[in-house]
């Protein structure tokens, strides 16, 4: 009988009696074991447990660091992934920016407010008229306008092109109508009458710097210039090219190639510990979608990067010979049958 090897990735299996290092693989060195481990040095002893059945206390999991808050995927905290599969990297604006874009606003609506109010004192006669004339300025120039702004313009507004940044959705999509008028709505409170030392005070304790208008609305400001971050191409390991050209690659589901692809290009931000687990763990699950199976010994993230780039060439490939296939059947359809010459 044919025996299957066993995966270099998944977790060394049981003996029987609930501790790690038996079945097929026993005695067998791991290949991903630190290099203390690695050494002569003579094995960690194993506590006693505690008397009343109090378990030892578990070795805790490495969390990321709170200057890269990332999700248990490995993903940035920022990172959106939509429906479709598709990674959204949508960083928050920062504090002075947000700032910065209002002061910017209140001082273009003001000025066009002040404006407005000047150019029709001419032809107000009582203080009743003036009185509407300065109300009805007010609510077009801090509700009406800015929402027909931000609507029109998908989340913009001189503010926030002179800044750099935008207003979207919770999920990364464009801002409505509804959103920018609650938006707008908010921000007569706790910008126009109290000078924005509102919206300050709540953007302070929230990690996307989100006022209270974006709290009700369900948006936050993100950034547009600057959050192009430049991604090395993957590149095909030298030790793994030959065995990759071999292997058959089953189709990845769209998920897993997306979190793999997110993770190599953010290896340099995550902890050693937390970049180790993750990286085993992703190639466990891609190595079933895969056969033979790599090499005993492979690293993790050269598994990875190989299957990865193998599976782009391959679709590369493929479109290619499938674009020169539509062209000569363009071609030969354009052809009149039994050689007849086209005169056109």
């Amino acid at each position: 009988m044919s025996s299957v090897a066993p995966s270099p990735y998944a977790p060394p299996p049981s003996d029987g009696q609930g501790r790690p290092g038996g079945g097929r693989t026993a005695g067998r060195p791991d290949p991903y074991a630190t290099p203390l481990q690695r050494g002569n040095h003579p094995p960690k002893q194993v506590p006693p447990p505690r008397r009343g059945g109090a378990p030892a206390p578990s070795t805790p999991v490495p969390q990321p660091s709170s200057s890269n808050p990332a999700t248990p995927s490995g993903n940035p905290a920022d990172l959106i992934i939509t429906g479709e599969a598709v990674a959204l990297d949508l960083r928050p604006a920062g504090l002075m920016s947000r700032i910065g874009s209002g002061v910017i606003d209140l001082a273009v609506y003001g000025i066009i407010g002040v404006a407005i109010v000047l150019l029709s004192l001419r032809f107000i006669v009582n203080d009743s008229q003036a009185g509407v004339l300065i109300v009805s300025t007010m609510a077009v120039m801090m509700v009406i306008v800015p929402t027909a702004v931000e609507t029109v313009t998908r989340g913009l507004s001189a503010g926030k092109v002179a800044m750099g940044t935008r207003v979207v959705r919770e999920d990364g999509g464009p801002v409505r109508f509804r959103q920018s008028f609650v938006r707008a709505l908010t921000g007569v409170g706790e910008i126009w009458f109290c000078f924005g030392s509102i919206a300050v005070l709540v953007a302070i304790f929230n990690n996307r710097s989100k006022r209270l208008g974006d709290f009700l609305a369900g948006t936050y400001a993100v950034r547009e210039r600057g959050t192009e971050l430049a991604v090395a191409p993957l590149l095909m390991p030298p030790d793994l090219g030959a065995w990759a050209e071999r292997a058959d690659l089953r189709r990845l589901p769209d998920n897993l190639a997306l979190h793999a692809r997110v993770f190599l290009s953010r290896t340099g931000t995550l902890a050693p510990q937390t970049r180790f687990q993750l990286g085993r763990a992703l190639a466990a699950a891609i190595e079933p979608y895969v056969s033979p199976p790599p090499p005993w010994g492979t690293n993790p993230e050269r598994f990875i990067a190989a299957v990865l780039v193998e599976r782009r060439d391959r679709e590369y490939a493929a479109g290619l010979e499938g674009q020169a296939r539509r062209a000569d059947e363009s071609e030969h359809i354009r052809r009149l049958p039994y050689g007849v010459t086209d005169y056109a």
